[in-house]
């Protein structure tokens, strides 16, 4: 599995290179703070996989990291995709937010 740090993630921002970010949280965690993308919430994903932009470095990202660890593998394996990564420490680690 594919790791990207917040600080490689900002840089890609900055640099406006083609990525879909992907926040896996639920709608109430996404409105009160995000970094851009989509919102599919962790048990829609399987059911929306169509949204994923295979032609984009895709981002998946969560609140501190571990869901989107476990749904980066699943998303990999299911659409056998290498350009797919999990954003390390999450939102907020990205947002420097204390846990």
């Amino acid at each position: 599995m594919n790791i990207i740090t917040a600080e490689e993630l900002k840089t890609k921002i900055n640099n406006n290179d083609d990525i879909q970010i992907i926040d896996i949280r639920e709608d109430y965690e996404f409105e009160d703070n995000n970094i851009g993308g989509i919102n599919i919430p962790m048990e829609n994903v399987l059911s929306s996989l169509e949204q994923i932009d295979t032609s984009k470095q895709v981002i998946i990202c969560c609140r501190t990291g571990k869901r989107s660890a476990a749904m980066t593998h699943t998303i990999e394996r299911k659409l056998n995709l290498d350009n797919i990564h999990s954003l390390e420490g999450g939102v907020f680690g990205y947002l420097g937010i204390e846990v």
